[in-house]
């Protein structure tokens, strides 16, 4: 059994602001009993706040050159009434829409990037926050993306330290001892989408503790960046339209050899 609960006192982030020590203060001050950190606990942070305090915003009056700027391959294009949605691969290798560049409560003109390593900085927030309260402990950084063949969207571990975050379970067996050779739950994802029932996207509550996963807590545990499945193993890796329009030039190229 496990349990989520958000954490309050949280202020508006800015760039330069110590986020450690700010989690680390409405922490150390908890509104209800069941608040502070314990051994085992898993502390999710919205990714936005970490932007923030990294100062990852930028003047960028027009958000599709941001999205431009920040991606490394377009996967899938569709065009609306409003415009083109892109899914897009990522500097950091993510595949979603936009980029990651969000333009929602950030000031007119201006857009949010992803940080630039959010394993670094889960690292650096864990080791900060396990000095303080001498616990062992994982960290956790979320994004928000859809999901291929599924409507809505989902918060996802984009950052990670101190959890393991890709549960191997190859090679053990199921209840009724079948052998199991390709069950690997992404732990991490699971956890980050738990803590975003809590969290919600405008309740102005971006931090919460994860507690009674202590399992999976491990100091040695490998960031969030091996849920990234390698483009060249992606049996999806192109939009329907931008398969087709490959797949036809390729064909024109040998008709025309």
């Amino acid at each position: 059994m496990f349990s989520v609960f958000a954490i309050d006192g949280i202020p508006e982030i800015t760039a330069g602001m110590d986020l450690a020590e700010i989690i680390g203060d409405a922490i150390a001050t908890p509104a209800e009993p069941r608040q502070g950190l314990h051994h085992g606990d898993i502390v999710v942070v919205s990714s936005k706040i970490v932007s923030k305090s990294e100062g990852r915003i930028i003047a960028a009056d027009d958000r599709e050159q941001a999205i431009t700027d920040e991606t490394v391959r377009v996967v899938a294009t569709r065009k609306h009434p409003k415009g083109v949605t892109r899914i897009v691969e990522n500097r950091l290798g993510i595949v979603g829409a936009a980029a990651g560049v969000d333009a929602s409560n950030t000031p007119e003109g201006t857009v949010l990037l992803l940080p630039v390593d959010p394993d670094g900085s889960a690292a650096t927030m864990r080791l900060a926050l396990q000095d303080r309260f001498d616990v062992a402990l994982g960290v956790i950084i979320t994004d928000t993306l859809g999901r291929t063949w599924r409507e809505g969207q989902t918060d996802i571990a984009i950052g990670a330290s101190g959890v393991t975050v890709l549960e191997d379970l190859r090679g053990s067996v199921d209840a009724n001892g079948r052998l199991l050779d390709a069950t690997l739950p992404a732990v991490g994802d699971e956890i980050a989408a738990a803590a975003d029932l809590v969290k919600g996207k405008s309740s102005g509550l971006p931090v919460a503790i994860v507690r009674g996963l202590g399992h999976l807590v491990s100091s040695d545990a490998p960031g969030a960046r091996v849920l990234i499945r390698p483009s060249e193993s992606d049996m999806f890796r192109l939009g329907t339209e931008e398969a087709y329009a490959e797949g036809f030039e390729a064909g024109r190229s040998g008709a025309s050899g």
